[in-house]
């Protein structure tokens, strides 16, 4: 058999046999090839990401638009975009049952028992949408017992690539005391500069402790000017 032909077969086998497994580890490709299937289904679905730039371009068209892409055809195309749409549901459906945060006390509740109790300072980062529904809460660092320091490009990073709305912060403070110090006022000044200037206004910086909750937007801490 001719050497191209075996490899061919041999990377149709594969796609095959992951469209059987696909899970967090399958690459785009391998997703899109399970999509397509037939012959060659890797090398199309290289060429049909490669054009469209990458699954959010791909999803971004319609059937008779992905129809028109080199070796995708009218079948492939509406699987394509019915499954682009199902990812979206999912998305609408995931979101709406996120938690709603309308205040400081919302936020501690949230964040409280991930971080009370930790020996060490954790700074958190939590994304919302526009109608204050959590779409990002990761912890961006943890630092030592009594300080925690965080970049705003680490920070930020996560928010534009996540595509939130605003942001609020939280951290704990393990002595037990909720009192901001004069460092966590200079980070929350540093943050809601930042995030003016990427139009992603900071709302809130909360910490908690085993004494209590303090919300600095609350005691009127957040305005920089």
């Amino acid at each position: 058999m001719d050497p191209t032909n075996q490899a061919s077969r041999a990377s149709e086998d594969r796609a095959r046999s992951d469209s059987r497994s696909l899970g967090d580890a399958s690459t785009d490709h391998e997703l899109v090839a399970a999509v397509l299937r037939g012959a060659n289904a890797m090398a199309r679905a290289r060429v049909v990401l490669g054009v469209t730039g990458g699954l959010p371009g791909l999803a971004r068209l319609t059937a008779s638009e992905l129809a028109a892409l080199d070796g995708v055809g009218a079948s492939s195309a509406r699987a394509l975009a019915a499954s682009a749409e199902m990812c979206r549901r999912l998305v609408r459906i995931e979101v709406e049952d996120r938690p709603q945060i309308q205040s400081p006390s919302e936020v501690a509740r949230l964040v409280r028992g991930r971080l009370v109790g930790a020996v060490k300072e954790h700074f958190m980062a939590i994304g919302l949408n526009a109608r204050h529904r959590v779409v990002m809460f990761e912890v961006v660092a943890v630092g030592s017992l009594a300080h925690v320091d965080v970049h705003p490009r680490e920070l930020f990073r996560l928010a534009v690539a996540t595509g939130v709305h605003s942001m609020v912060l939280a951290h704990n403070h393990p002595s037990g005391s909720p009192q901001p110090s004069e460092s966590d006022l200079v980070l929350t000044r540093r943050m809601v500069e930042a995030g003016a200037l990427l139009g992603i206004p900071v709302l809130d910086h909360v910490i908690v402790a085993s004494g209590g909750d303090t919300s600095l937007a609350a005691l009127g801490l957040m305005d920089c000017s």
